[in-house]
């Protein structure tokens, strides 16, 4: 690319027809001139070639990528990480840390998520020469691209009036041990954790059609269990089952799951694929909820890789309905910012697409409640315990009570210690968990 060329890449937002672009926020570290590694990576990911030889022809104005923003934000002796494209990259000399907003037309890919991915993630964004480091920070569509998409059917609107649960965060908890138990154990924790309050009873993510605890036998168990459970207590719970595998099997295994009372379902929907998420969006009859497998593979390098913004973006577009994602504390190594980051990408207007209730988990029991309720903001977020439920010394009875108890303590303004006085549940959890908080 000459000097010449590169006026062709850049562009005004007023000279642009808002409708027509997705807009990409990337950071990256660049050799050479930052104007000039911009222009690339626009021309990789879009046209890279825009004129065949010998014809007055010019496809960068209709598709070619465009620079709308460039920040040079300081300079470096090498690449801040040192990965293999770092090593293998063509460049020498001092590195330019950058923030470039751009404006890619919608029309090279259409609204089919794996074509978005393979033009703002692919090869042409994290093989362009001279930048050794890159990060997708953040998208936005317009409404209407997004009306091209169907989003969550159910979304946290419809999951609170599955449950009737409005007003509070609603209680999930992943049913441990959650690899080797047969189904009827399996069920029996389930069936105490709702009796001491739980809305939802889980299985794990890792938790697949295993041989040992069929996803047949283990959702009839549980599709039982949940009933005898509302019947018992008088309000609706949930049960979700996993129906993670190869997605030939998605359709068949929600049918199976469904029919036998699983009223969610889990997808780790990174393995599985967007696309097939979407696929398994227009088919389901119960709320899907994704869980994060891949996603610090592909999101905790600093500087390298895709922003888990963008990713949770992805998955409510593709039509998941809650979305876990790696939550406040310390065991998942997941900055602050960046769990609130993934909180609003299940929350903010995205046009018509609706709100995906997000879940932050990693080690929480009732002692944590607190903290991630203030940090979210609000009521609208699942609180996902594991242990903190199933691993209480007073059974999954008590460990469900102990986040009641806990949530009753915030809304009457009283630190859960003073509270656990006159709660069993609650003093139980902090003698067991308080070292973990």
């Amino acid at each position: 690319m000459t000097p010449a060329d590169l006026p062709g890449f850049f562009a005004r937002r007023a000279n642009l027809d808002p409708a027509d672009y997705i807009e990409l926020d990337y950071a990256f570290e660049c050799y050479g001139d930052p104007r000039a590694a911009a222009a690339h990576l626009c021309s990789e990911q879009s046209t890279a070639q825009w004129h065949r030889i010998g014809v007055d022809e010019d496809y960068r104005p209709r598709f070619g990528a465009k620079v709308l923003d460039l920040h040079v934000e300081g300079q470096r002796s090498a690449p801040s990480y040192p990965t293999a494209s770092v090593s293998a990259a063509a460049g020498s000399g001092p590195v330019s840390a950058c923030r470039v907003t751009i404006a890619h037309p919608h029309a090279n890919f259409g609204p089919r998520i794996p074509n978005l991915l393979s033009a703002v993630a692919g090869e042409g964004v994290f093989f362009v020469p001279g930048i050794p480091l890159i990060k997708l920070l953040d998208l936005r569509m317009p409404d209407g691209f997004l009306s091209s998409f169907s989003g969550p059917r159910f979304g946290l609107d419809g999951i609170r009036d599955l449950l009737g649960v409005h007003g509070r965060p609603i209680f999930f908890g992943v049913i441990k041990p959650n690899i080797g138990l047969p189904p009827e154990p399996f069920a029996e924790l389930g069936y105490q954790g709702w009796l001491g309050g739980l809305d939802v009873a889980k299985d794990d993510e890792m938790l697949a059609d295993a041989p040992w605890c069929p996803l047949d036998r283990r959702s009839a168990l549980l599709g039982e269990a949940r009933r005898r459970a509302e019947a018992v207590t008088g309000v609706a719970k949930g049960y979700m089952a996993n129906i993670t595998d190869e997605v030939d099997r998605l359709l068949e295994l929600h049918d199976l799951a469904v029919a036998n009372g699983a009223n969610m379902l889990l997808i780790n929907a990174l393995p599985v694929g967007l696309s097939a998420v979407r696929m398994l969006s227009g088919h389901a009859r119960v709320p899907l909820i994704g869980h994060f497998p891949m996603i610090a593979a592909l999101s905790r390098v600093p500087g390298y890789g895709i922003h888990t913004r963008v990713l949770i973006k992805l998955q409510r577009l593709a039509g998941l309905d809650a979305i876990v994602m790696p939550g406040f504390g310390a065991r998942m190594g997941m900055d602050e910012a960046e769990v609130l980051d993934g909180v609003a990408a299940c929350l903010a207007p995205m046009g018509p697409i609706a709100r995906s209730l997000p879940i932050p988990g990693g080690s929480d029991w009732a002692g944590t409640l607190e903290g991630v309720y203030r940090r979210v903001g609000s009521v609208d977020f699942g609180f996902i315990p594991g242990r903190g439920v199933f691993g209480h010394p007073m059974g999954p009875t008590g460990g469900a009570a102990s986040l009641h108890q806990a949530w009753d303590a915030i809304v009457a303004g009283i630190a859960i210690e003073q509270y656990a006085q006159t709660h069993p549940e609650l003093r139980a959890a902090i003698d067991a968990f308080g070292g973990n908080a």
